[in-house]
């Protein structure tokens, strides 16, 4: 028989030769924890579409960090759940805010965590939506002061980076503007530059209170169907001072990842979001597939795309998984 032909098999040939030539490795380096907290006394709660992911009080972040930082996490993004809500989001940019009081917890347990807030209106809207609304529409440029506030409110409550996912135009260089002359040019902003009017966002929804109670949000996200907006959109926001440039949700959009990572050289997020994470929690629930196997192929896939880090609710389990104690 011929042999003229090319052996690749021979850099599979065993664990340890695969191990050598491996290409992609995930670290827990890479992870970020998306944490939801909440006002109020009563104990933590399980969000119901989201095995695993719960709705913490104040007092019981604590036992959640030392979680973390146990596992070696060394990041997390705060989202927040106010007991009250106004058709502004005032409980966003107040300095007594859920989010603001959690960024002070954590630093007070945990100092060296990096805390980034996640900075919009939508989870402290009576209405769900991301701005002010005026004649049944969002309003851009009304909104990206109260925004701005947010933002400053964050970084004085000791957070280490800023993430807006708001989606208005100008929302980057606004808060880089109050940032800087709040004196807080040293803080970061991790933008959630390509954001898509996503379906696997439904999870998120009912762990943070905030879907919309009217229309939708795509005259602000964008549409799934489009790929060069989303390199407009990146452009724009490293022009205007982003850090870090997001791109959500992932799996559907690693196409994205990778056009966005080869025209910037600005570190690049993937956010692994919660429909995601829940059509895998529900396929490993019913038997049907080997969680830690796929969970581990699709965040590979993200940083193969192009991504540096990854914002994912499965951030605790990959910990235990590179620790071989899953």
């Amino acid at each position: 028989m011929s042999s003229n032909f090319d052996r690749h098999r021979r850099l599979r040939s065993s664990a340890a030769m695969r191990d050598l030539v491996r290409e992609t490795v995930l670290h827990t380096d890479d992870l970020i924890y998306p944490i939801f907290v909440k006002e109020g006394k009563e104990a933590k709660t399980e969000v119901s579409s989201m095995p695993g992911v719960f709705q913490f009080p104040l007092h019981e972040l604590a036992a959640e960090i030392t979680e973390l930082t146990k596992l070696g996490i060394k990041a997390i993004i705060l989202f927040g759940l106010p007991d009250d809500k106004d058709d502004v989001g005032t409980g966003a940019y107040h300095d007594h805010g859920i989010v603001q009081e959690a960024t002070r917890l954590v630093k007070k347990i945990a100092p060296d965590m990096l805390v980034i807030a996640d900075t919009c209106l939508c989870e402290f809207t009576d209405h769900g939506h991301c701005g002010v609304i005026e004649n049944g529409g969002v309003k851009n440029d009304a909104s990206l002061e109260l925004l701005k506030q947010t933002a400053v409110s964050q970084a004085k409550a000791g957070a280490d980076i800023i993430a807006p996912s708001n989606m208005m135009d100008g929302f980057v260089q606004v808060i880089r503007e109050g940032l800087d002359e709040a004196g807080y040019q040293d803080i970061p902003i991790m933008s959630y530059a390509v954001k898509y009017a996503s379906a696997f966002y439904g999870p998120f929804r009912d762990a943070a209170n905030s879907a919309p109670q009217f229309g939708d949000r795509k005259t602000y996200q964008m549409d799934p169907a489009n790929r060069l907006e989303a390199l407009r959109e990146a452009k724009s926001d490293e022009r205007e001072g982003a850090d870090f440039l997001i791109v959500k949700p992932s799996l559907s959009y690693l196409d994205i990842i990778r056009d966005v990572r080869n025209q910037t050289n600005l570190p690049v997020v993937a956010y692994n979001v919660s429909g995601e994470y829940a059509m895998v929690k529900a396929a490993s629930a019913n038997g049907w597939i080997d969680e830690e196997r796929i969970v581990m192929e699709m965040l590979t896939s993200m940083k193969r795309a192009g991504v540096s880090l990854i914002i994912t609710y499965f951030a605790k389990d990959v910990a235990l998984y590179l620790k071989g104690d899953a």
